[in-house]
């Protein structure tokens, strides 16, 4: 008992020890993070977290890895990812790549995109170890089914996903392979990781062995799944070459294609307005044509800050968010659209 009470008030005094680090990096001007629950940038939380860095590492070239620590952090499962608020406000989702089993701590890792939107640059120059962040709890669209073997393909930051799934894999006593590709591989996060696992790890670095030869999958014993993150190309060819198509589950970063935009019409219902939306514009930019300030942050269908109640007509959903109960009466106005040329908002 008395040792038990001795681990529980060391744990406590280590907490208490970041936080009073955590509370100095909030006085800077580097880290000008609001209160828990004050809204940012039009950022609407939905059951927010607060979690602390406890540590900054560099996995490979050009990749931040992030340990956040919180006694109110939830459980997870491999394939989920979380929405994490950047100082400006920004919202973006990264894959949870730690172990499920390490209860209070989170493991993301980010890449840095130079020409991107800007989220990665501000991660890399700006999220500091000792400083606070506000979360969202995980979401998971990319769950691991049970098999009783699997394929895994991942390109780049698409590993980040893949790496509990192989724990996972691994305990269940699955058959498992994993096809890795990358730039090159200094580029390749988590190589020191994936040793352990010797043989079922295939590593192929573009400059030293061009593109992943995909013609194993055709051969997939039945039962097979095949997980798959990375590029679209590489999804795409992954797919294309699976004997079972049905088999594949993939994991995006960038929205999924949409088909041939058409105009149509929102009414927004407790506004008592009807916006018309161009082909070529989403339903984001209409709406707050009228309503200036419906929230919205990274205008791709990761984040659901944008998420509205659909009061009447059907709804083509583009995101990679929402889950089947929450499309039967929601959509993300950046990117999902009007099946039918009319929908009714709860705005």
């Amino acid at each position: 008992m008395r040792r038990a009470l001795a681990v529980t008030a060391a744990a406590g005094a280590a907490w208490a020890a970041r936080r009073a680090l955590s509370r100095r990096v909030a006085a800077s001007p580097l880290w000008p993070l609001p209160a828990l629950g004050t809204p940012v940038s039009g950022y609407s939380p939905r059951r927010p977290l607060r979690a602390l860095i406890t540590s900054r590492g560099e996995p490979a070239e050009g990749v931040l890895r992030l340990t956040l620590e919180s006694p109110e952090l939830p459980a997870w499962t491999p394939g989920a990812h979380v929405d994490v608020v950047l100082p400006s406000g920004l919202v973006r989702q990264y894959s949870l790549c730690g172990d499920p089993a390490d209860a209070g701590a989170y493991t993301i890792a980010i890449r840095l995109v130079e020409d991107g939107r800007g989220g990665s640059r501000e991660a890399h120059a700006r999220l500091v170890e000792g400083a606070e962040l506000q979360l969202r709890p995980p979401r998971n669209r990319f769950e691991l089914e049970p098999a009783p073997s699997y394929v895994f393909v991942a390109g780049g930051i698409g590993i980040t996903p893949i790496l509990p799934m192989l724990r996972a894999a691994t305990a269940a006593g699955a058959d498992w392979t994993l096809l890795y590709g990358g730039r090159s591989r200094a580029s390749m996060p988590f190589l020191a990781d994936l040793a352990v696992h010797g043989d079922r790890v295939t590593l192929v670095p573009e400059d030293e062995a061009g593109l992943p030869d995909l013609s194993a999958l055709a051969a997939a014993r039945p039962g097979t799944l095949v997980y798959c993150c990375g590029p679209e190309p590489l999804m795409e060819a992954v797919t294309a070459a699976a004997a079972d198509p049905a088999a594949v589950r993939l994991e995006r970063f960038a929205p999924s294609a949409p088909g041939p935009a058409r105009p149509f019409t929102v009414e927004l219902r407790r506004s008592g307005r009807t916006v018309e939306v161009g082909a070529a514009e989403s339903a984001l930019a209409a709406v707050r044509r009228e309503l200036p300030g419906t929230p919205y942050s990274c205008g791709q269908g990761f984040c659901g800050t944008c998420q509205q109640r659909v009061l009447a007509g059907e709804v083509e959903h583009h995101d990679e968010l929402l889950t089947d109960g929450e499309r039967e009466d929601s959509m993300l106005l950046c990117v999902s659209r009007a099946k039918d040329g009319h929908l009714a908002l709860d705005l």
